[in-house]
């Protein structure tokens, strides 16, 4: 049995953001998180989204989406948070189904992002990719589109929880190239699937919902983080720090390999007792 079945088959834009707390799990587990986004050191403009959010309507129902758009002159700013806005407002939506919810708010934000590229000819061709996770109740859902990633740590193994939407994703699956050569592989941005390129998308979503436990991190985060920060550099940042100070850790290494792209993350810690919540600033050096 691999690892990710294991794990299933258990049991039951710069900006300033305060590190957030969540009474969302059974028996005393609360959910701190961390968030930062940056331009990194090449790239005029930030087309990146990240927010973390909770529902107004249900305490225990939090919402992490990361957003990498992609198009002319301001296409990819304008489609990033596009959906990101559009996956948020699905948030407080009745559906029990964790994954429907998720799968029905990413399909609605294809639909804004599509429509808008079609009135505004300056917006023609933009895109995005979306990776959401859904924590209600101490259960984690998730869904996505592209290539921005969702990692896990569970008893200290990093698991990379989704698979990119891309070409040189394909090549790794079918044995061709490793993980290894796709870091430096000439066609690695190019993905096969965003929101907004086609007026329908798959939307591809875990088998079944996660339930969480203490100890366990997720990690979201857009290219510009795992193309330049290797993954046992990753898991020893993230579990040796907190989740605001691993996301601007992580940053800061990225841009110190170079922060070629932007570069956007999110850590959720599952813990058992209290932290102290400071409100710190996110997004690293300009």
């Amino acid at each position: 049995m691999s690892i990710l079945s294991r794990l299933f088959s258990r049991s039951p834009a710069e900006v300033v953001r305060p590190t957030t707390e969540l009474r969302a799990a059974p028996g005393g587990l609360r959910i701190v998180t961390g968030v930062a986004t940056n331009v990194g050191c090449v790239r005029a403009i930030n087309e990146d989204a990240i927010r973390i959010a909770q529902s107004a309507t249900s305490p225990d129902t939090m919402l992490i989406v990361v957003c990498d758009g992609m198009g002319g002159h301001e296409g990819g700013e304008v489609a990033s948070h596009l959906a990101m806005e559009s996956l948020l407002a699905g948030l407080n939506a009745t559906e029990r189904d964790g994954h429907a919810l998720l799968v029905r708010a990413t399909e609605a934000a294809n639909t804004a992002v599509f429509a808008a590229a079609d009135r505004e000819p300056r917006l023609r061709g933009m895109g995005t990719t979306c990776t959401a996770v859904l924590i209600r109740q101490g259960m984690a859902y998730c869904a996505h589109v592209g290539d921005s990633r969702c990692y896990m740590i569970r008893d200290d193994d990093l698991l990379l929880m989704t698979e990119d939407h891309s070409a040189v994703m394909e090549l790794v699956r079918k044995g061709a190239i490793t993980r290894e050569e796709a870091r430096s592989h000439p066609d690695k941005n190019v993905i096969s699937r965003a929101l907004g390129s086609h007026r329908r998308v798959e939307v591809t979503h875990w088998p079944q919902a996660l339930r969480l436990r203490a100890g366990d991190r997720l990690m979201l985060c857009s290219d510009g983080l795992y193309d330049l920060v290797a993954d046992e550099v990753v898991r020893g940042v993230v579990l040796s720090l907190g989740p605001q100070e691993a996301c601007d850790r992580l940053v800061e290494l990225a841009r110190e390999a170079g922060g070629f792209d932007n570069i956007s993350v999110a850590v959720i810690e599952v813990a058992v007792e209290p932290r102290e919540v400071r409100t710190t600033r996110v997004g690293g050096a300009a």
